[in-house]
């Protein structure tokens, strides 16, 4: 059985257009996807949420914020 193989000293180093689009979208995606993920974690719960408490606010924030709204309106 005999093989037709092209043997070259010089590899074909061309490179598709797909290729080229591939090695360049996936860094980016995954660039994109690890900032998402980071942000994300980050945030923090919104009042009210599922599973969230009050119990880290401080004890008397409730009763200051009639008076951080006057001084703002002053």
């Amino acid at each position: 059985m005999y093989l037709l193989l092209s043997v070259s000293p010089y590899p074909n180093s061309a490179v598709s257009a797909g290729e080229l689009a591939l090695i360049a979208v996936v860094p980016v995606l995954a660039l994109a996807a690890w900032l998402i993920l980071v942000f994300a974690a980050d945030r923090r719960p919104r009042h009210g949420a599922a599973g969230t408490t009050s119990l880290l606010r401080h004890p008397g924030a409730r009763e200051r914020e009639p008076e951080q709204s006057e001084r703002k309106a002053a």
